[in-house]
């Protein structure tokens, strides 16, 4: 984060696991109908779950609005930069 720049806070809404409100969005990294990734405040997160869709995105407020049945929320390791990335990799860094 720059200097002199101000934090957004990060809250997340999830309502009867179909509809989200997430604020504290930095990025929408990745996004299909099985997963989405955002880049938040707090890290990286990992959004699973059936028929998901970006009802609304504002970077400059920091809040994303998502619609679809959700399986699973998951903060990745602020340090991770490829969800991806294998074993052997990480052994041999």
């Amino acid at each position: 984060m720059e200097p002199g720049t101000v934090r957004q806070p990060h809250s997340l809404l999830l309502e009867n696991r179909r509809k989200s409100t997430i604020s504290g969005v930095l990025d929408v990294q990745s996004f299909n109908e099985q997963e989405i990734l955002l880049l938040t405040e707090e890290g990286k997160l990992q959004i699973k779950g059936e028929q998901l869709h970006v009802k609304q995105l504002d970077l400059e407020k920091g809040e994303v609005d998502l619609e679809g049945k959700v399986d699973s929320l998951t903060y990745l390791s602020k340090n991770t930069d490829n969800r991806d990335e294998s074993l052997f990799r990480r052994m041999f860094r």
